[in-house]
């Protein structure tokens, strides 16, 4: 489909988003043409009926280096460019959001770089978010700014037009003040994370987390989840409100698309293509330090050399999709856990029969689904999560009430989902191998008592009740000013 450029609404537009990256993917044709393609993900599906009935606008990076391109419509929306260079690429996203706070986010796991010209790339390209936001909204619209990458935004935001009605939602974890306070910039991203009127979390823990924050780093006073922030001038100001709003999915979508006869065919001809075992363990993970893969395979090969699963009967599958390929810390986990399924397999592997089949690749939904609907036990093992959709995902696609989730405890979802998985600690490798092997031996009946409790939970939280309760509370909140 090719962008038409399009002028800004008069008057602007009563809702607003601002993420890292639009909800499409761009290409650029010889002739200099701009062609572009809906991209899936969960935020999109959740706040594309809600921007089509308010006419609103979407702002966010083309994904792409130095195309600078005119806003245009597509699916109802208005789409905002906003261009980034290679530079900006190299120092604000590869650099400050994924060297720096996704590392100190997920309990510095790997160690986070502190970098000044990182920082001050990632303020730059914040005010430039801001100002494109403050350029297509009303006068009092609501605008929605997503993730780590966009901390600085509501506040510039803020400075650049009060009459606006300011949410933020962090979708990964938010660290503790212990580990947070190691950010040299610690300060700057509380206040500007308090240019929000309200702030989403994945979990209480993280809301709480960030509560202390303020209270450590800042003069501002809070009461359980309101924080209130004076004027600089020291009148009376506003009240923020910090809480936990966990995101779903499109549980329906998933559900239907499981029972379609060419997904259930296609989950048959999974398994067949493995060999029939009796047991498809499957992990499908971005190729992350934060997501567990290689503790997982550790426990799983471990299993195998006790004995207590076998490969003529059981079988791992790995899914783990490309991720941040330019970062250093991503090339040598691609390394090690490539490194360690060879070994796995070499040591264990029979003919016909491989112990672990790793797939370095991404799938579309329907092929999502059929690995899914064929899987018996599902390993969800990140060392830290905001949330983790794949668990939400596989209960979604077993509307046959089969099949046993193991899910770490460091994930969001664990909040959400107890006591339907089977809770890990994955640094805890026996105590892993210990669950995997009983999940593997399940009794049907009572994987069905378990399955049915996280369908309820899965079907009817889906992600657009996420986002109709976020923007319910956010446009509730009382007026911007008030006296404390």
């Amino acid at each position: 489909m090719t962008g038409q450029g399009t002028s800004r609404k008069k008057g602007g537009y009563d809702l607003v988003v601002v993420s890292n990256r639009l909800p499409v993917d761009f290409t650029v044709d010889e002739d200099g043409g701009v062609q572009w393609q809906r991209s899936p993900g969960g935020l999109v599906t959740a706040l594309e009926p809600v921007m089509q009935e308010a006419d609103g606008a979407w702002v966010g990076w083309s994904g792409a280096p130095d195309l600078d391109h005119e806003p245009f419509e597509a699916d109802d929306m208005l789409l905002v460019p906003v261009a980034l260079s290679a530079s900006d690429i190299e120092r604000y996203y590869e650099g400050f959001a994924n060297d720096t706070l996704w590392p100190l986010y997920h309990d510095v796991i790997s160690p986070p770089t502190y970098h000044r010209q990182w920082w001050d790339a990632y303020r730059r390209v914040n005010q430039r978010f801001a100002e494109a936001a403050a350029a297509q909204a009303a006068h009092g619209a609501v605008v929605w700014v997503h993730d780590y990458q966009l901390q600085l935004v509501p506040k510039m935001l803020r400075d650049l037009r009060p009459d606006l009605r300011i949410g933020f939602f962090n979708h990964i974890p938010f660290p503790a003040v212990e580990l947070f306070q190691q950010l040299p910039w610690r300060t700057q991203i509380v206040e500007g994370l308090l240019g929000a009127d309200l702030i989403g979390f994945q979990r209480g823990g993280d809301a709480s987390n960030f509560v202390r924050s303020v209270r450590r780093l800042t003069r501002h006073t809070t009461r359980g989840p309101i924080i209130s922030v004076s004027d600089d001038d020291g009148g009376p100001g506003r009240r923020v409100r910090a809480a936990a709003f966990p995101i779903s999915i499109d549980s329906r979508h998933f559900d239907e698309l499981a029972r379609t006869p060419e997904v259930q065919a296609r989950a048959k001809e999974i398994r067949a293509d493995l060999g029939d075992p009796t047991v498809m363990m499957l992990g499908v993970d971005r190729l992350d330090y934060t997501k567990g893969i290689r503790h997982r395979i550790k426990a799983y090969g471990e299993i195998l050399q006790d004995g207590r699963l076998d490969v003529e009967h059981c079988t791992l599958v790995q899914v783990a999709s490309p991720s941040r390929e330019n970062v250093g810390a991503y090339q040598e986990l691609r390394e090690h856990v490539e490194g360690a399924v060879g070994r796995i397999n070499g040591e264990f592997g029979e003919l016909g029969h491989s112990a672990i089949h790793y797939l370095h690749h991404s799938y579309p939904p329907e092929e999502m689904a059929a690995l899914y609907l064929a899987a018996d036990v599902m390993l969800v093992t990140s060392l830290r999560d905001g949330m983790n959709l794949v668990a939400k995902e596989y209960i979604a696609a077993r509307s046959d009430e089969r099949g046993v989730l193991v899910l770490s405890e460091f994930t969001g979802a664990a909040d959400e989902l107890a006591p339907g998985p089977l809770l890990v600690n994955p640094h805890d490798i026996d105590g892993m191998k210990d669950i995997i092997v009983t999940a593997a031996r399940m009794d049907p009946r009572e994987q069905r008592r378990r399955m049915r409790r996280l369908r309820r939970k899965v079907m009817a939280d889906d992600v657009a009740k996420w986002s109709q309760s976020f923007l319910g509370v956010l446009t509730a909140m009382p007026p911007r000013t008030t006296h404390v």
